[in-house]
């Protein structure tokens, strides 16, 4: 009998012996990409690390593979982006237009923008270079362009808007996101960085020297007043209140 080869003898073990044999185990099979997971990975990617790290080659290390499965997903980075956009879009509520409501409901829409972008790092980055293309994006901005023309906006108008306050919240969130950074280098909780941060602001606007600067050196307490929410909030109002003045007398 030839025993050097009763290994290969099917519902015969290895034998333990026989180095490498024992423990040899089968290779892990790897998961089949989707352009869905590589948008899971990129949006942890840009959580982690920012949207400057945000490569085809360092999501490709996410899969252990190379750029090129990427490709075979995703076009280029540029599509990658408006993926991520569109997905934490898909978190975005959009009323039926109300015509008698349609202020607290552009207020609403906005808001819940606000909150989606400024819960995904960097996101709001994306939001201000990206023109919306993606199902999720689209639902949004067609909800709130209804909103607007139910209310009575001429369509001009309404579509200017839309584009003005996607560009504020999207500004506004992103600014957030950069304090968020800061607060997270330094190491400190954000009860303690906000107003530690603040009042270095509030000290230098104070040591300006009053003759140049002096509005700004007088009210360094009122400049530096206020939390994110409270200065989101009064932009919004500017934004629609403004716009509400600008409507057509309903005889006209």
């Amino acid at each position: 009998m030839d025993v050097s080869r009763s290994h290969d003898t099917p519902g015969i073990p290895a034998a333990p012996w026989r180095k490498g044999r024992a423990s040899k185990q089968p290779a892990p099979q790897r998961v089949p990409l989707s352009a869905d997971l590589i948008v899971d990975a990129a949006l942890r990617i840009a959580g982690a690390e920012g949207i400057d790290a945000l490569t085809m080659r360092r999501i490709a290390q996410e899969f252990d593979t190379g750029p090129s499965s990427i490709y075979a997903h995703v076009i280029n980075k540029d599509e990658l982006l408006d993926l991520m956009l569109d997905r934490v879009a898909a978190g975005i509520d959009v009323p039926k237009a109300d015509p008698d409501d349609w202020q607290e409901q552009a207020r609403d829409v906005a808001r819940a923008i606000y909150r989606v972008f400024s819960a995904n790092a960097d996101v709001a980055r994306i939001a201000l270079a990206t023109i919306p293309t993606g199902p999720n994006m689209l639902r949004v901005t067609e909800g709130l362009l209804a909103v607007l023309v139910a209310g009575g906006v001429p369509i001009q108008q309404a579509a200017w808007s839309v584009d003005r306050i996607l560009l504020y919240i999207s500004a506004d969130a992103y600014e957030g996101s950069q304090f968020m950074a800061r607060q997270r280098e330094s190491g400190l909780p954000m009860r303690e960085f906000g107003p530690a941060f603040r009042e270095q602001v509030r000290t230098f606007y104070a040591s300006l020297p009053s003759e140049t600067f002096p509005c700004t050196s007088a009210n360094a307490d009122i400049l530096t007043s206020g939390g994110g929410d409270d200065r989101f909030e009064f932009g919004l109002d500017l934004i629609l209140t403004g716009l509400a003045a600008k409507l057509p007398a309903p005889d006209a």
